[in-house]
């Protein structure tokens, strides 16, 4: 861990928001809600923080020490836009990608989601909108949807994968222009206490999914990578079955102050993966 090196490094000082607890299991709707359902009852406040460039140090981190990797990789997609073009070629040389970081036998795209940011736009689902940059304070997963989702996909390979190591990894890249309008910033892992994530639902129409919200805690340190390029890409675990490596990563999108007034509109893209190991889980706890 980089330590009291960490307040040396170039930063942007920035509004991130957390989860205010409220004594209720945070529950948010991804389709229209029953008849006097509120899409979300999830309450947040900002808390302004240094969020450190993580470029100077990049080496440093990794996805099972800080569960974060920044890695530099130039895409073949033409047309992020074009769905096709990204099972095509964008799940591929992806999973050639984490192979090669993680060390892992097989990866498997599950999910993946683009957005672009429109001015005034709420973070939501509604509508012919893009998706919009999340920004809350969060994990795509959790210690029970990590194994729920798998065997939801997976559901005849569920038991024989499980005994084996697997991770929840996301592939984030900005893919028209350097990411300076609502960068990503992720958390290290390390400072993060067990108590600050809290469970909370994510209500689809044919499952029951469950994120973390995360509650503010000063020792957070925070990095994101400056101007970041279309040929570059973040690697997030949100979820491990070892509990000896950094098991999630809260991220967040952010308005950068430091944004020209021109600035594109942020466009990115995630892929959400399972990363599959020969080597057998540590007991979890």
């Amino acid at each position: 861990m980089i330590g009291n090196r960490v307040e040396s490094l170039p930063h942007v000082q920035a509004a991130l928001n957390y989860l205010v607890p409220t004594g209720e299991k945070p529950v948010t709707y991804a389709y229209e809600p029953p008849a006097g359902a509120p899409w979300s009852n999830v309450e947040s406040e900002p808390h302004e923080e240094p969020i450190y460039d993580l470029r100077p140090v990049a080496a440093e981190f990794s996805l099972d020490t800080a569960g974060f990797q920044f890695v530099a990789h130039k895409s073949e997609v033409g047309n992020f836009w074009d769905e096709d073009e990204i099972r095509r070629v964008y799940y591929p040389e992806s999973i050639a990608l984490l192979k090669r970081v993680t060390g892992a036998s097989e990866v498997r795209v599950f999910d993946h989601t683009l957005r672009r940011r429109v001015d005034h736009v709420e973070n939501d689902r509604r509508g012919d909108l893009p998706r919009q940059p999340a920004t809350r304070v969060h994990v795509d997963q959790t210690e029970t949807s990590g194994v729920s989702r798998l065997k939801f996909l997976y559901p005849d390979e569920a038991d024989s994968l499980i005994a084996r190591r697997v991770a929840i990894v996301n592939l984030w890249r900005p893919i028209r222009a350097p990411a300076i309008d609502f960068p990503l910033a992720v958390c290290d892992a390390r400072t993060v206490a067990r108590r600050d994530l809290v469970a909370s639902d994510l209500l689809f129409r044919e499952r029951r999914g469950e994120t973390y919200n995360v509650v503010y805690n000063p020792a957070h340190r925070w990095f994101y990578a400056s101007d970041m390029r279309p040929d570059e890409v973040l690697l997030l675990k949100c979820f491990d079955s070892r509990d000896d490596v950094a098991r999630f990563a809260p991220h967040t999108a952010f308005a950068n102050p430091t944004a020209p007034a021109d600035a594109p509109p942020r466009e990115s893209i995630e892929l959400r993966t399972y990363v599959i190991y020969d080597e057998g889980r540590t007991a979890l706890h």
